[in-house]
């Protein structure tokens, strides 16, 4: 494995001792830090790989070594990242591009061998560009999704993601009218930055387990993002994207939002916020236009429609899997990646679904088959305490949440009253005046 996490980690915005950042942290965020970062670093580091062969996997990174092209210089680099490039053999001109980030603890070269988007490089020609932190700018190697000092434009991390874009257009030769962003968990929610700071540059993005654009300001917020996550409501969501570039006026990146349903690090709400903030900037509602199951594993797919029949935001709910990039080792046409390392799970190949939703296949393959219409959406009214009993909502902490959709409801008594919506079975959402 080429990532070791510390015996003592910090959380995901902590500066290493003496770091260019370290004066940022008050007494307060390291007391906070010390009580949660053991057991949020175990989370993000996941289990060990039992009975890995040494020997092999030092062949496969050998190889896997060589496919990576690093870029020493790519202009401003105001966030200090290191930038690589999987450039295919037979890459055409004006080919698109696609920005890969990384997950904490993880790597451009663990992530360019196990997520599976070289496969798709390869099969369909264009140039995948893998952005890179380190222990310098965070010391679960994060990137800082939540410092407002990374994710602003013209600023920091997200800046130095931008100038890669402009450097590969120049050095490579990409069309600048197809350049996408994707990444995993804190990658994810960097994606979620870079689509609200530079909508005039990515034309779509996929957030694998990631985190609404401006949900987290600090360390100690941002673990708030993570889990329970942040409720607010479609039209703050999207405030927030808004802000980020304003004056800006469309049109607006395409939206893939990835989440596995048993995600204990970063909850599965957060696929439903992400949903309410990039419907809402595309003036569109909540409920799906259309619903499908993909993948040998039934993946559920909700897609939202533009006017002109275009799936601009579309949601892929994974079953079964905790946190991690979805992967399904193989040689089948929808198969790629690889499980061997930490957060990449055997499931569903989510690049493969992801290429498609960016345009990038350059095939007319029929869309899976579209669920049947469903009997229309249940309604309840009641307060919280009969919510749960019911079965429609859980109960944790005193606090209480829609089952299926995660939203909060408020406290577990009987004086909160809420309606909620059960669309499809078992899965319940706030629906406070809108049910008849």
């Amino acid at each position: 494995m080429s990532h070791v996490v510390p015996s003592h980690p910090a959380p995901p915005g902590a500066p290493p001792p003496g770091s260019r950042r370290g004066g940022r942290w008050s007494r307060t965020v390291r007391r906070f830090a010390a009580v949660v970062a053991l057991a949020t670093a175990a989370a993000l580091a996941g289990p060990g790989v039992a009975g890995a062969a040494p020997a092999a996997h030092a062949v496969a990174e050998a190889r896997a070594a060589a496919a990576l092209e690093r870029v020493a210089s790519f202009g401003a680099n105001p966030g200090g990242l290191n930038m690589y490039v999987y450039r295919p053999a037979a890459l055409p001109a004006n080919a698109p591009v696609v920005v890969a980030l990384h997950g904490c603890t993880q790597s451009a070269q663990v992530y360019s061998d196990n997520a599976g988007l070289n496969t798709f490089a390869d099969r369909h020609g264009f140039l995948v560009v893998y952005a890179e932190t380190t222990t310098a700018n965070n010391a679960n190697k994060c990137f800082n999704w939540f410092q407002p000092g990374d994710t602003r434009r013209g600023q920091g991390e997200a800046a130095s993601i931008r100038q890669m874009v402009a450097h590969a257009a120049t050095a490579y030769g990409v069309d600048t009218g197809r350049v996408q962003v994707t990444g995993l968990s804190a990658g994810g929610a960097m994606t979620s930055v870079m689509l609200a700071a530079y909508p005039d540059v990515f034309a779509a993005g996929a957030v694998v387990a990631g985190i609404p654009y401006g949900c987290g300001v600090d360390v100690v917020s941002a673990f708030g993002c993570m889990s329970p996550g942040a409720d607010r409501t479609p039209a703050a969501w999207a405030q927030a994207v808004r802000d980020a570039h304003p004056g800006f006026a469309g049109p607006w990146p395409r939206v893939a939002i990835w989440h596995g349903d048993n995600d204990g690090t970063v909850a599965p709400r957060n696929a439903d916020e992400l949903r309410d903030q990039w419907t809402a900037v595309h003036g569109l509602g909540q409920t799906p236009d259309r619903t499908s199951t993909i993948g040998p594993n039934s993946t559920r797919r909700s897609e939202y429609l533009a006017a002109d029949g275009r799936s601009v935001v579309e949601v892929d709910r994974v079953p079964g899997i905790g946190h991690g990039t979805p992967v399904d080792a193989g040689s089948g046409a929808e198969q790629c990646g690889a499980t061997g390392t930490q957060h990449f799970i055997d499931s569903i190949c989510s690049s493969y679904w992801i290429t498609r939703f960016f345009g990038l296949d350059g095939t007319t393959t029929p869309e899976p088959p579209v669920d049947p219409p469903t009997e229309p959406a249940a309604c309840w009214t009641a307060n919280n305490y009969e919510h749960v009993r019911a079965g429609r909502a859980t109960t944790t902490g005193g606090q209480v949440h829609a089952k299926g959709s995660g939203q909060h409801l408020g406290l577990y008594n009987t004086f909160v009253t809420h309606t909620l919506k059960e669309s499809p079975a078992g899965h319940y959402v706030i629906a406070d005046g809108s049910c008849p």
